[in-house]
């Protein structure tokens, strides 16, 4: 699955998707796409990633109590 760094046209392809959708965690594992190379594994945050179409991640990916501050 490949996701779109927000302030830029640039793509990281995510390398578990566990991980991902992990509410518990804010940092994840990708590979930034540069050329043709396989570039190395970096971490990146949750909160700095959008789809390639510009949509923000689900804010259940995000936010372990997402349920609760809807309720309130």
């Amino acid at each position: 699955m490949f996701l779109q760094l927000k302030n830029s046209s640039d793509l990281v392809r995510i390398m578990d998707l566990q991980e991902l959708i992990d509410p518990n965690r804010d940092i994840i594992h990708a590979k930034d796409q540069e050329g043709e190379e396989e570039q190395e594994t970096d971490l990146y945050k949750k909160e700095q990633l959008v789809f390639p179409s510009g949509e923000e991640l689900p804010r259940c990916w995000l936010d372990a109590n997402y349920r609760i501050a809807q309720m309130a």
